[in-house]
């Protein structure tokens, strides 16, 4: 009888859900009495409790990483090529824990939770985040099960903007620090492009002005548009004319046809738009892009990355993508520059490839395995 699963697969994962009961303080000036947080743990901690890697999620992002729910489940986590048993991420060595982000909206306390003072869903009305938010959150799940120190942090996008932050804030608890098609805050350009898909769910008519929930209604149109806008963002032009080219998926250019000529493009994106927008919540994905936008690392240093990185005390592993435009190669040099203008100790590879932003996701890039798995396997725990 053949295996259910890969062999080199972690196999069944079931998330946990860890409630809190002591109030968190936000950067925005509001604090939450209560909040839960869903997490998924790969991989057994050692007696040490030094053997343990914190996964951040990126915008779109959850809990669910590796592994597979069910027997059935034909779709393994969103990082599952890179976390496992003989992975990039080895499960037969660390204890990999994987969170789904307050303000998300995959079990963890977030805009559509319930507001425990109204009874009704938190909406529009949940607080502001930050990226420091969501570390002090990730801090207190460690304290709860018991981790002072990580061996790693790691993460891609607004994932390592979390990794970054937590060698800032708790220096004493990070060993190492992964970062991933980053930057140390979004150009113009990226704050523009999330404005714009903010922009296409507050105009849906099933928005309510952040009420859709109260209203029995959701903003799907909206939400699937900015969904393309941000999926447009990930790839590369090289990249899209290599999977899609001008292929034509229907339709005809013959005159007198009624049938309009649909690209594979089209139809590709407005499949990703539809099936995100039957599994995200809008304000969550408005509450991550601001968070996003929100971001600089030095802001509080006198906008000095230098003074800022001084006051980490891990090694830095550094990772860029040359097809990647939305957070170009650029950004991780001016981070590696910063980190060694500081002394610190930095890893830096700027990987071939034709993916995009997205490359940081994609399975079979061998340079990028190759390099993430000796720089993983050089940990000591």
């Amino acid at each position: 009888m053949s295996k259910p699963f890969p062999e080199d697969s972690i196999g069944l994962v079931s998330p946990q859900t860890y409630p809190f009961d002591e109030p968190l303080e936000l950067a925005c000036g509001k604090s939450l009495a209560q909040w839960e947080l869903v997490v998924e743990t790969y991989g057994e901690l050692n007696a040490e409790k030094s053997n343990a890697v914190l996964i951040c999620h990126a915008l779109s992002g959850h809990h669910h990483a590796a592994g597979y729910h069910s027997e059935d489940d034909k779709k393994p986590g969103w990082w599952n090529h890179y976390i496992g048993p003989g992975k990039a991420i080895d499960t037969s060595r660390f204890y990999v824990v994987s969170l789904n982000n307050l303000g998300g909206c995959h079990g963890s306390t977030g805009p559509a939770s319930i507001n425990p003072e109204t009874g009704k869903p938190w909406g529009k009305d949940f607080p502001n985040l930050r990226v420091r938010d969501w570390v002090h959150s990730q801090a207190k799940l460690a304290d709860k099960l018991g981790i002072e120190k990580w061996a790693a942090v790691v993460g891609g996008s607004l994932g390592a903007m979390q990794c970054m932050r937590w060698a800032l804030e708790y220096p004493e608890r990070v060993a190492h620090c992964v970062v991933i098609a980053s930057a140390m805050k979004l150009t113009a350009q990226n704050i523009a492009f999330n404005e714009t898909a903010r922009r296409a769910i507050m105009s849906d008519p099933h928005f309510f002005e952040g009420d859709y929930l109260l209203n029995e209604s959701l903003p799907s149109s909206g939400l699937s548009v900015a969904r393309m806008i941000g999926h447009l963002t990930y790839l590369s032009d090289d990249g899209m004319g290599k999977k899609f080219g001008r292929e034509l998926r229907s339709g005809s250019f013959e005159r007198g046809r009624e049938d309009p000529v649909e690209f594979q493009i089209e139809s590709y994106l407005r499949y990703q738009g539809e099936t995100f927008s039957k599994s995200f919540d809008a304000n969550t994905y408005i509450l991550m892009t601001r968070a996003l936008d929100y971001f600089d690392l030095a802001r509080e240093y006198d906008d000095d990355p230098v003074a800022a990185f001084r006051h980490a005390l891990c090694k830095f592993l550094v990772i860029s993508f040359t097809s990647d435009w939305r957070f170009s190669p650029e950004r991780s040099r001016e981070i590696v520059n910063a980190l060694m203008r500081a002394d610190k100790d930095v890893v830096y590879a700027e990987i071939e490839s034709s993916y995009g932003h997205d490359a940081f996701l994609i399975p079979n890039q061998v340079r990028y395995q190759e390099l993430f798995a000796a720089y993983m396997n050089k940990i000591k725990v």
